[in-house]
């Protein structure tokens, strides 16, 4: 089994009891996944977002066994050092390690966007957590204007939620 498999495996087992915490960053890797390649990212970058995709949450729990809570901050502050024990126990490279680890310290930042890798991330989690959470159509469009910068994201955004594509 590859390693992007056993990352997989692991996270389940990370968030077991939790299903829909699997639930949510199994769908946030397919997006990310389904994004890079339609943008033709590197190879090497696809499996920095890939890992990110997996892991990207991961401070989620943890931040709810420590503080009774998870917003946005907390999970980038809590998150990067499982982040790191998870990829290194995998035999993921340094470079990547780091990179995932940074991810995880900030997706939830959405100024200064560094990289293909990250700005992925960030769409692919929006195409999730806007259907998960019910947004409006207005929520919808902002977010489409505002954060989405490659042309495959906007275009799933846009046919996801509008049927059709060019109508944000």
């Amino acid at each position: 089994m590859d390693r992007i498999s056993n990352l997989i495996l692991e996270m389940i087992q990370f968030d077991a009891g939790e299903p829909e915490l699997i639930q949510h960053f199994i769908k946030v890797h397919q997006f990310a996944k389904l994004i890079g390649s339609m943008e033709n990212i590197p190879s090497d970058d696809m499996e920095i977002l890939e890992a990110a995709a997996i892991v990207h949450d991961i401070g989620i729990k943890v931040s709810m066994e420590k503080y009774g809570k998870c917003n946005g901050k907390l999970q980038e502050q809590e998150g990067p050092a499982y982040a790191e024990e998870l990829l290194k126990k995998l035999d993921f490279s340094q470079k990547t390690t780091e990179r995932v680890s940074y991810l995880v310290a900030h997706h939830h930042t959405y100024t200064n966007i560094d990289g293909i890798d990250y700005q992925i991330l960030v769409e692919a989690d929006f195409l999730v957590n806007l259907y998960e959470n019910q947004c409006s159509k207005e929520t919808v469009q902002n977010t489409y204007h505002n954060i989405f910068r490659t042309e495959a994201g906007k275009n799933l955004l846009t046919l996801m939620f509008t049927g059709t594509p060019d109508t944000l």
